[in-house]
């Protein structure tokens, strides 16, 4: 009982420490600068997640970061990567593409598509289903059981 309990209050404090900066999470593997995020680059590789915001300090932007920090295997196993673009002075080609107004969550296939665009932060799993109904996806968890079959 008392290493349950010990083990609870280690995972509570560990759990502030973690939410103290949820983009260092994010910065480990899946995080793109937004200069590098030439959508070519990413084609047929990865999807991406692209986040605008005109400020950096954001409560939307701030928000969605958290969200994703959240459940980042979950993006992992989708082939995602991120883009946290939260400066309107930077001509980028994703700013100049795309033309975000404040807050902007997008959905970027594989192909290139850009497959969702919300105004309001979305957690992983609402990413995660809309990612699971593109036809790219279905498929490749088709080819993912058939292999393991």
């Amino acid at each position: 009982m008392f290493r349950v309990l010990s083990f609870g209050i280690a995972v509570f404090f560990a759990s502030f420490a973690w939410a103290e900066n949820p983009r260092e999470t994010l910065e480990a593997d899946r995080l793109i600068a937004p200069e590098e995020a030439d959508l070519s680059r990413f084609l047929w590789v990865n999807r991406l997640v692209i986040v605008f915001a005109e400020a950096e300090n954001d409560p939307r932007f701030m928000e969605q970061i958290e969200l994703l920090a959240e459940r980042p295997q979950d993006l992992l196993a989708r082939d995602v990567k991120i883009v946290l673009d939260s400066d309107p002075t930077a001509n980028n080609a994703l700013r100049t593409l795309f033309r975000p107004r404040g807050f902007m969550l997008m959905l970027v296939g594989k192909d290139g598509q850009v497959y969702l665009r919300k105004p309001l932060p979305w957690t992983v799993r609402e990413i995660s289903r809309s990612i699971d109904k593109l036809p790219q996806r279905q498929q490749e968890m088709r080819d993912r059981r058939d292999t393991t079959n």
